[in-house]
């Protein structure tokens, strides 16, 4: 770019780097989704379609930026986990959220049509918000997704004893709400089982845990291996060659990413899927 007396504008800029050697989550939020959901008339408490078309979206995002680890969505919220030693846009958080933000909505806007065909997107346009948020270590990255697992069982639970009772019995929504005021889990279990013959571990676990989205390499046996994964960080990713990086990027290109709905609070599943933590491609499965 040539010189101009104009350019001392880019000293207004400020550096949005994000600290180095830590996991990076961004996470997107639907906006308006309320609102949204009751003009195309999605089902209550949870509309298959809606969730398919969002996991749709996120598989098309890991399969466009490999450096994505792992993905987790619930609702109309997905969060996306970047390696600490992730060098992407120089870890820019403006660049990283933007790019994750508007390639998720413009997929969502793109498969629109195949879940939801007969029912064509006017505006105002389905739109997401974002942000991202650091962790220091695999602990803290490991709690914050038992954390939104935990949340998407809470209100889970609540929607579908909510709808239940509106539903199933006849209530309107200020009465189901004040029903369930005060009410723990077992009492909602109780609820749908006693009035509504509902056993809430029979619903379909899409609904209970969410959905994981990852490339889907060999799986290994449970304590088989062990991955220091805080001591992969900046320091050895230094050390890779130009040459490794491109053949790792090209090994997670080749990947198939997948989407399942898994306990991820236990250690099970990070332990038969080290290559989540040390960001290092696993085996291709072979064919069948």
């Amino acid at each position: 770019m040539a010189n101009s007396k104009y350019e001392y504008v880019k000293d207004f800029e400020q550096s949005d780097i994000l600290l180095p050697n830590t996991w990076i989550v961004i996470r997107l939020d639907g906006r308006g989704f309320h609102k949204f959901t009751s003009k195309y008339g999605f089902e209550k408490p949870n509309d298959r379609r809606g969730i398919d078309l969002m996991n749709a979206a996120a598989m098309a995002v890991m399969t466009e930026l490999p450096d994505i680890v792992i993905g987790y969505g619930i609702s109309d919220e997905y969060s996306f986990v970047l390696h600490k030693s992730c060098t992407l846009f120089e870890r820019r958080s403006s660049k990283l959220v933007t790019t994750i933000v508007s390639t998720f909505t413009a997929y969502y806007i793109h498969l629109w049509s195949q879940h939801f065909p007969d029912k064509q997107l006017t505006p105002p346009l389905p739109s997401f918000d974002g942000r991202a948020v650091l962790y220091p270590g695999t602990k803290e990255l490991r709690d914050y997704m038992s954390w939104r697992q935990v949340d998407c069982h809470i209100n889970n639970l609540y929607n579908t004893t909510f709808w239940a009772l509106i539903q199933l019995g006849g209530m309107d929504a200020k009465s189901a709400e004040q029903e369930l005021i005060g009410t723990f889990a077992a009492e909602k279990n109780e609820i749908l089982f006693s009035r509504f013959k509902i056993n809430y571990n029979d619903e379909p676990e899409i609904w209970k845990k969410g959905s994981v989205v990852f490339r889907d390499y060999e799986l290994v046996e449970a304590g088989s291996t062990t991955v220091d994964e805080d001591a992969v960080g900046i320091s050895e990713q230094k050390q890779i060659s130009k040459t490794q990086e491109e053949k790792e990027k090209k090994l997670r290109r080749k990947a198939r990413v997948t989407v399942q709905h898994l306990d991820i609070i236990k250690d099970e599943f990070w332990d038969r899927r080290p290559w989540l933590l040390s960001n290092k491609p696993g085996k291709i499965p072979k064919e069948t």
